[in-house]
């Protein structure tokens, strides 16, 4: 293997070297109590699959073709090879849709993790509970990122993200559970990845939609295990431009066209050069760049770093801001309406209208909003006890009989 090719890809190689860097001592108490209670949920919903009919037929097909007595089926008296009894209990998990959702990531996470898993537990006997748990983590973790970097577009699209996204929480756990490295993971997310398929059309009647996370969690065992031997995958299988997972599940912009009023073109509406914070924090079209790639437009986005970023010059480019005098006539109080278009490389286009920017009068945030980007803010200074400390003095100010306490809280924040 080529290590600079594998860590050229900080997104893939990123992933990886979470899932190869996790112990289990790093990982927060509540999280470890909520993995086992996910972890018991999709048991008992894969219990209870076993009596159903898809899952009968399932079992039966695969074991008049495969007398391997490597894993078994769980609630069952079967065994089949790995793969299979990860195809088969994956199903089982989903088989009657009463598993976990994590509904950012739009993703049964249970059913696609567990499987390959428990089937490596099986193949290499010796693993503690502990080392269960913490791969459980890394399968549980990737996955729903990975769904949430998609959005739920993805789904409307017509892919089934259980199908689609699933293999990755698959090929992390398992990779885990292998303790494979950094650079085995990049190839065990590779490979799982490039077998990523499923379509949403399985809801209408079909029994093949329960085995979509039966195939995910066959998938990512198939990753894991084939890159501890040394087979390569996509080294940037997020990342590729050409073929890559977020380059073909999703839609390529194109170009972009944001009508607006004349003194918004004026304040925004340049050409974005690289040019220091201020500029960047004033331009239109690097704000459209900066939320798109990252979903978020906040302090981060805009270190000297990020400012040159070949990624956010070159979609900041394909964003055009025009003048619309259908809203410069409009005056004053409509100067920061837009006219978004986004023109999509399969021909596909969007359009939306936005009166007035999230936070003005008219369009005052949401009380959770507020307190979120206070804790946002303040939470890189101060620590967490304080901020809340120092957020719940604020908001109860009506109940306070004397505002020094509240003094006395921000003097104490002044000597941090």
């Amino acid at each position: 293997m080529d290590d600079r090719t594998v860590r050229s890809n900080p997104d893939t190689y990123g992933m990886a070297s979470f899932v190869a860097g996790l112990c289990y001592e790093h990982i927060p108490g509540e999280v470890i109590e909520r993995i086992k209670l996910l972890m018991l949920d999709s048991l008992g919903c894969a219990i209870f699959g076993t009596g159903l009919e898809w899952s009968r037929i399932l079992i039966e097909t695969l074991a008049a073709v495969d007398s391997s007595t490597s894993c078994g089926v769980w609630a069952s008296d079967r065994r089949f090879s790995a793969p299979h009894a990860a195809l088969v209990n994956g199903t089982l998990v989903q088989s009657f849709e009463l598993d976990d959702v994590h509904r950012q990531g739009v993703l049964h996470v249970g059913a696609v993790t567990l499987p390959p898993l428990l089937a490596v537990a099986e193949l290499r006997p010796g693993m503690s509970g502990r080392d269960l748990l913490t791969a459980a983590v890394a399968g549980y973790e990737i996955g729903p990122r990975v769904g949430m970097c998609m959005g739920q577009e993805h789904i409307v699209q017509g892919w089934h993200s259980g199908a689609t996204v699933g293999v990755f929480s698959a090929a992390a756990g398992a990779a885990a559970a292998l303790r494979l490295s950094a650079d085995k993971v990049v190839h065990a997310l590779g490979i799982a990845g490039t077998q990523s398929v499923g379509l949403m059309a399985a809801q209408y009647g079909a029994m093949v939609k329960r085995m979509h996370a039966g195939r995910s969690a066959q998938s990512g065992l198939y990753g894991a295990l084939l890159a501890e031997r040394g087979f390569t995958g996509i080294t940037d299988v997020f990342e590729s431009p050409y073929g890559g997972f977020c380059t073909t599940f999703s839609h390529d912009v194109e170009r972009i066209i944001v009508r607006c009023s004349q003194a918004t073109l004026e304040h925004a509406g340049w050409t974005y050069r690289p040019e220091g914070m201020t500029s960047a924090q004033l331009n239109l079209s690097y704000c459209v760049a900066v939320l798109l790639l990252e979903g978020d437009v906040f302090v981060d986005q805009f270190s000297e770093a990020a400012l040159a970023d070949p990624r956010r010059l070159a979609l900041a480019a394909k964003v055009e801001a025009r003048e619309d005098p259908a809203i410069t006539a409009r005056g004053s109080k409509s100067r920061h309406t837009v006219h978004v278009t986004v023109l999509l490389t399969d021909g596909t286009t969007l359009e939306e209208t936005v009166e007035t920017p999230r936070g003005s009068e008219r369009h005052f945030p949401e009380p959770s909003d507020v307190t979120a980007k206070f804790a946002k803010l303040a939470g890189r200074i101060l620590p967490r006890q304080q901020v809340e400390h120092l957020a719940e003095t604020v908001l109860e100010l009506d109940k306070l009989p004397d505002v020094r306490a509240l003094l006395q809280i921000l003097a104490q924040t002044a000597t941090r």
